[in-house]
């Protein structure tokens, strides 16, 4: 048994959660915040087994896209603010990062 965790941009945890439910795939859905742009992300913990790993990252991977999109740096901290100016930069987000674990045991009452 395994237990996949994957953090999606919440854009694309929707159609996720129903394409992991129409395959018959337990999931839990939890809210997250990334650390890099600050904005909320999606956290799935998907328990499953051995065998049905690669069928799940697949779903994964086919509903949450990766896109481009612009951001404002921060101004620095400290120092001339005045002469400080904030030029868009083009990041991508989205995707999704997945871990795949071990579990040692599962239990549900």
């Amino acid at each position: 048994m395994k237990m996949i965790i994957a953090v999606v941009q919440d854009k694309d945890s929707h159609r996720l959660l129903n394409q992991l439910v129409e395959n018959n795939f337990g999931t839990t859905k939890l809210a997250s915040t990334g650390g890099f742009l600050k904005s909320g992300n999606t956290t799935f913990m998907i328990g499953t087994e051995d065998e049905r790993v690669d069928q799940a990252i697949q779903i994964i991977k086919q509903n949450c896209q990766s896109r481009s999109q612009l951001v404002s740096p921060v101004s620095p901290m400290g120092g001339n603010a005045e002469s400080y100016v904030p030029y868009p930069v083009e990041i991508q987000v989205g995707g999704a990062t997945i871990f795949v674990l071990p579990v040692e045991n599962f239990l549900q009452f």
